[in-house]
Order: C-alpha cells, then structure tokens, then sequence
C-alpha cells in the first residue's frame, strides 16, 4: 500500500481546479497499482483549496485518474447542472468511480455561485496480448500464478502456457525455475 496526497490552493477557482489536474497527472501518471479508497475535501472562501489523498493498492494495476471541473452560474441549481454535464461528458463507462464529491461557494458581493466537483476512478488496462509480453512481464505474470497455487508449478499446463505466450516450453520451464529460485531466496 501506498499513500498520495494531492493539493491545490488558489484565490482562484479556476488555478485550484488546475493544479489538481496537473498534480494528479504528475502523482499519479505513471504510478503504478490501483486506488483501493480515497479522501476528498473541498474547502471554499477566500482561497479554494482542494485536498486528495489515496491509498494505493500496488499488487494491481490499473489506470486511474482524477475528473475535476467547476461551473460558474446565476444560482446554486444552474452551477450544479453545468457541473453534472461537464463531468458526465468527461466519464467513461468503463471507469470504477471509487470516491466523489461536489460543493458550492457563492460570492458575498457578486453573488456568482462556482460549483466545484471531483471523481475518483479507477479503469481496466487496455487488453495487451500476452505474445506481446516480454521475459520480465511474463515472469511477473507466472510469479503471480505461481503464488496463487502456493508455488506448486505442477498446477499450471505449461503446454499452454507457453502456447498463450508464443514461446516453447523450455522457455515457460527457465522461467518457473529462475521464480522459484527467486522465492526460496526470499
């Protein structure tokens, strides 16, 4: 597991919303493992801040990322429906939304009502056919199978196994052995 906090202050909405989207791409760009729970806070006044934190579950990995946006509106219902279509337009239905929120600030003097909301998710990697896999994703792949089945390689069919991966068998063989080398180092 792994903890990522992301922040963004301004006395501008519109550079705090920015700097989440650009922190959140830094942090978590190319970072790997899944975001298993989430923490969100909107805090409005003066300055608008916004604060995320993330727990990181690294034994998977998936895409993952931030949707923030704000609307400007009349009311406190028009800059809530601006901000529900903005963000819908940005979801996509493969996206596991793991934490959200919105809130709203109206100016005291110009009575203008920002809205400002965020999502958390998580998506699928897009599908990576295993002959395209090389020798270091191939033994991860089998040393995840391998500690599933207690490190037992008489579990797996290494015909097929090696058949999925396109190599021979001998090759499916060395790296079970090279793995099992590997944990009993361990």
């Amino acid at each position: 597991m792994e903890l990522v906090i992301i922040q963004s202050e301004s006395a501008n909405v519109e550079d705090c919303v920015m700097g989440i989207r650009k922190n959140s791409m830094e942090k978590l760009g190319r970072r790997g493992g899944k975001i298993s729970r989430a923490k969100v806070d909107l805090s409005f006044g003066a300055f608008m801040e916004i604060r995320v934190a993330l727990l990181l579950d690294k034994s998977i990995t998936m895409d993952k990322g931030i949707i923030v946006d704000y609307s400007v509106g009349r009311n406190r219902e028009e800059a809530i429906k601006q901000l529900q279509e903005a963000i819908n337009s940005r979801m996509k239905p493969h996206y596991e939304v793991v934490d959200f929120t919105f809130g709203t600030y109206t100016t005291p003097v110009t009575r203008r009502t920002y809205a400002v909301g965020l999502v958390v998710y998580n998506a699928p990697l897009e599908k990576v056919e295993l002959r395209e896999f090389g020798i270091k994703e191939r033994r991860e792949l089998l040393a995840k199978a391998l500690k599933l089945f207690q490190y037992n390689p008489k579990a797996l069919n290494i015909s097929e196994i090696a058949r999925m991966f396109n190599v021979s068998r001998d090759s499916i063989y060395y790296d079970i052995e090279q793995i099992l080398k590997e944990h009993r180092k361990d």
